[in-house]
């Protein structure tokens, strides 16, 4: 039962009495898993551009660049680096008897051994005393203070974006510049200005503000462009109720309800507030310096090149369907679509079971008429997240999603040998359509599935707690998109997730 005060708390966060009420449901009854049907492959869901095809596509992308398509960089960029420098943090809590040989070992040998090979070492510097010995016990801890705490640099409490990630001649980028650089490579419209938005803590807003007045002015002349950054935050409506193990709501020791943000998935409400043509969606750690980004700058043209030879041909279709004069000509494209296209075999025998041409159009329309995504998917490298699959909905029909690991049923053989068979994971390299083929921008938060989100247990102050998270951004929250997979080689895959991959040759200097 809500309280009188419980209505307060969330009338302030802009929470509805009966998004809690679904929460608490959904918290008892649990997520079913997707039902996973066979992993998306090459020739069977994931698109493998044949060389000879690249020209065609990097075509089709500049010839709508000059009509003038209007594009937009996304990078959900909210998070603290704090899991970055997890084991940094449990360095500085070990014993000083463990410290010798934990510090012998990788990956603390190369850290401590390479210490000047990062990107923030100049800066650094002016925390550590002249008489510090990093040989010694208290040295190592010192140096790790100066990164992490206030004592220094204070990264253990600042987001990945603002970090200094890789070292140039003469200066250095955090992942923020490495996104604008990236925004004027690929990102650019026909007027020369790259848009580029990045959510954000609330908290840490200035702190990007700060990296943008320190290089936008000297990065727009060097590229030739004129950045238009917008930042958001995300929504304290979309966060969730946490409940104690026996799904009661979990409450502060002031009586308070608890609710946590409810994960990248929160977001849809961050994009569904953009209005562009195409918008690229890429994470703030998954950058490279600019002498690598060939490949990058390359395959981001190549995917959007995709997008828009499809969404050309769906327009079409749906334009034809407008018209009597070529509903005909309109349904019989529409139907080759859906059948050869999205491979949806089911949809199409329903569709040529109704007799009437009006009946077979709005079916179609209603398939068609959707925002479009197509999102690069990278060979299986061991690297954790989610894949490709072929997924059937509750309502039966079988689609392209990406499906996260703790949405699989893992104790269902089937399943398992499913996954085993998958052959890329996804790495979060996305472009979008969101507008329909009249030029008007979808409600994305209509084509979400709400029934992919996971609950995952937490604990605050010792107690243990469930929490909610909802359909991922990529997963769930555009399930009922139109989507296509595209491989995209593995050199565009270089996420920044511990403070040690900053080591790695692809974050180091030419």
């Amino acid at each position: 039962m809500l309280t009188e005060k419980d209505k307060i708390q969330l009338k302030e966060k802009g929470i509805k009495e009966e998004q809690v009420t679904e929460q608490l449901k959904q918290h008892r009854s649990g997520f079913p898993f997707a039902d996973i049907q066979r992993p998306a492959t090459p020739g069977d869901g994931i698109i493998v551009i044949d060389k000879k095809d690249e020209k065609k596509y990097l075509d089709i992308f500049s010839d709508e660049l000059a009509k003038g398509l209007d594009l937009c960089k996304f990078v959900p960029a909210s998070g603290a680096a704090t899991r970055m420098f997890k084991d940094l943090f449990a360095f500085l809590e070990t014993p000083d008897v463990e410290i010798p040989e934990i510090a012998s070992k990788p990956p603390f040998s190369e850290f401590f051994r390479r210490i000047e090979d990062f990107a923030f070492y100049n800066d650094l510097k002016k925390y550590l005393p002249e008489s510090l010995d990093p040989e010694t016990v208290k040295g190592k801890k010192t140096l790790v203070e100066a990164i992490l705490t206030e004592k220094g640099l204070n990264y253990g409490k600042k987001p990945k974006g603002v970090l200094k990630f890789h070292r140039y001649n003469g200066f250095e980028r955090t992942p923020v510049e490495e996104h604008l650089l990236e925004a004027a490579m690929y990102g650019k419209n026909k007027d020369n200005v790259s848009y580029i938005h990045f959510t954000v803590s609330k908290e840490h807003e200035g702190l990007f503000n700060e990296v943008l007045e320190n290089s936008r002015e000297k990065m727009e002349k060097q590229y030739g462009t004129s950045y238009k950054v917008s930042f958001s935050n995300q929504k304290t409506s979309t966060d969730t109720i946490a409940v104690t193990p026996d799904n009661e709501p979990f409450r502060l020791e002031n009586g308070e309800l608890l609710f946590r943000p409810g994960g990248h998935g929160a977001l849809i409400q961050n994009l569904n507030d953009l209005d562009h043509d195409v918008i690229f969606i890429k994470n703030i750690d998954n950058v490279v310096p600019e002498h690598l980004s060939g490949d990058t700058v390359l395959y981001k043209k190549l995917i959007a090149g995709i997008l828009l030879e499809y969404r050309e041909r769906i327009f079409k279709i749906l334009t034809k369907l407008d018209d009597f004069s070529t509903l005909e000509s309109g349904i019989n494209d529409g139907l080759e679509f859906i059948r050869d296209v999205l491979k949806r075999d089911v949809v199409y025998q329903n569709i040529l079971k109704d007799t009437h041409r009006k009946e077979r159009a709005n079916r179609i329309r209603e398939i068609l008429n959707r925002p479009i995504r197509v999102a690069g998917m990278v060979k299986n490298q061991g690297e954790p997240g989610g894949g490709p699959f072929w997924v059937k909905s509750q309502t039966g029909t079988i689609s392209l999603q990406i499906v996260e690991s703790s949405q699989i049923d893992m104790d269902d053989e089937e399943k398992k040998e499913i996954v085993a068979k998958s052959t890329h994971f996804n790495p979060v390299d996305l472009v979008c359509s969101i507008k329909d083929y009249r030029g008007n921008k979808f409600n994305l938060l209509e084509f979400v599935d709400p029934v992919t989100g996971f609950i995952s247990e937490k604990s605050l102050n010792g107690k243990p707690l469930k929490a909610l998270e909802l359909p991922g951004l990529w997963n769930g929250a555009m399930a009922h998109w139109l989507t296509f997979f595209v491989e995209v080689p593995v050199t565009t895959f270089n996420p920044v997730k511990t403070v040690f991959d900053l080591l790695r040759p692809q974050h180091q200097p030419a």
